[in-house]
């Protein structure tokens, strides 16, 4: 073989042998690094067992992992600032405060689903239930609580066989195990025997 037909043999070969680097390369990244998608699973309700595998951001835009109240009792409430309900932030604290020390954790999910009562910014919902309410115990970012695709998977975990919300401050209340233990409608107030009794034997247990 003359050196000219060398010269070009590998002129065209050289391109096609870096082709196929590439996409090995390539293929190589896309099998070895975990997808977002991939890390995002264990927020999902098809990959978690207990309310604890899951997590939320912060209102102050910081991720929050629910694993940290594994082994407490939890109550969830889909909450918002221009409701007719919002007055029942005062009992939530209350129930927060009183009871916190025994392992009652109380988290706020706010939500514009229900009569667009919920529109602010997550700074000024901050501030609302803060000067308004005096609000201590941890409030999250805004989510979707309705059935659907846009639904949050804390949502998902939540309403799996049971109630959906159907206005603002639905309240769920979930056992040191991370099962959901009730469902209480926004009519049931923090003060409500009935919720204060299930909480109350929740903690015993």
């Amino acid at each position: 073989m003359s050196r000219v037909h060398v010269s070009r043999s590998l002129s065209i070969a050289n391109p096609v042998a870096a082709v196929l680097a590439a996409s090995a390369a390539l293929l190589a990244i896309l099998f070895s690094t975990p997808s977002r998608h991939a890390a995002y699973a264990a927020e999902t309700p098809s990959a978690t067992s207990s309310f604890y595998g899951l997590g939320a951001t912060s209102l102050a835009g910081e991720p929050v992992s629910f694993q940290q109240y594994a082994g407490k009792v939890t109550l969830a409430v889909n909450v918002a600032s221009q409701c007719g309900f919002t007055p029942q932030y005062k009992g939530l604290e209350k129930l927060y405060t009183e009871l916190s020390p025994k392992g009652l954790v109380v988290l706020g999910f706010p939500s514009n689903e229900f009569g667009g009562q919920e529109p602010g910014s997550a700074d000024e919902i901050q501030t609302f239930c803060k000067k308004n309410y005096g609000v201590t115990f941890p409030m999250f970012q805004k989510l979707v609580t309705k059935p659907g695709p846009a639904q949050s998977p804390i949502y998902g975990f939540l309403t799996s066989g049971r109630d959906a919300p159907s206005w603002n401050f639905c309240k769920y209340l979930i056992g040191k195990d991370g099962q959901v233990i009730a469902f209480f409608p926004s009519k049931v107030t923090p003060d409500d025997p009935k919720l204060r009794d299930a909480i109350e034997a929740a903690l015993a247990r």
